[in-house]
């Protein structure tokens, strides 16, 4: 069975939403699952500001205040650590997710995607790590086993796998989704969003009816 996911790993969601749908596949240790990540961003016109939080960034987006949206982020840290996550958003550096995606799409080259996107979640989410940041890119990339020359071609040449990240978003747009994380299961049944792990469960068991 063929899941792809599409995600972004400035979306907090979508690493519960991994989460999720790992212990789901843990109920089926007798199916082969083949996985593959697919690239999405929720704000392609994000830019680094130094010194704005995530708290403002979300309260200037959507209209509300940074009290507001301080609650909104405890509610989802706390719904992050249900299915054991570590969620630090005091320490998250606002990033533009679209060269990370540049390097999940070597990952994917060598069978490392789902690697890649496991490193580069942790690494904003829980560590902090600016990703924003060429050596920091690159030292996560090496962490997830890829080779450092060709890491360094893909953040010198910002024309390397750009194709691939644009291709994967305007599929997404061609299926109508609005927001990730999305999974296709062998394109017959989506799931949309972060939902619970009996969704996953029970998506999956219909496909193998």
């Amino acid at each position: 069975m063929k899941i792809e996911i599409w995600s972004d790993i400035m979306c907090p969601f979508c690493y519960i939403g991994k989460r999720q749908l790992e212990t789901a596949l843990a109920e089926f240790p007798n199916e082969e699952f083949e996985i593959e990540w697919k690239s999405f961003q929720l704000d392609p016109t994000i830019s680094p500001e130094p010194g704005k939080d995530v708290y403002t960034y979300l309260a200037e987006r959507k209209g509300m205040s940074v009290e507001q949206s301080k609650e909104i982020h405890k509610g989802v840290a706390e719904r992050a650590k249900s299915v054991g996550l570590d969620y630090h958003f005091d320490k998250a550096v606002i990033s533009n997710s679209f060269t990370a995606h540049r390097i999940i799409q070597l990952a994917k080259t060598k069978k490392l995607g789902g690697e890649m996107e496991e490193i580069f979640f942790k690494a904003y989410f829980t560590d902090g790590k600016d990703l924003n940041d060429g050596p920091t890119l690159l030292e996560l990339a090496e962490k997830a086993g890829l080779d450092k020359a060709e890491t360094l071609k893909v953040l010198e040449n910002e024309n390397l796998f750009l194709s691939d990240v644009h291709t994967d978003i305007m599929e997404a747009q061609q299926f109508g989704v609005q927001g990730v994380p999305f999974f296709a299961f062998d394109r017959k049944y989506a799931v949309s969003g972060a939902q619970p792990v009996e969704t996953f469960v029970e998506t999956i068991k219909e496909l193998l009816k």
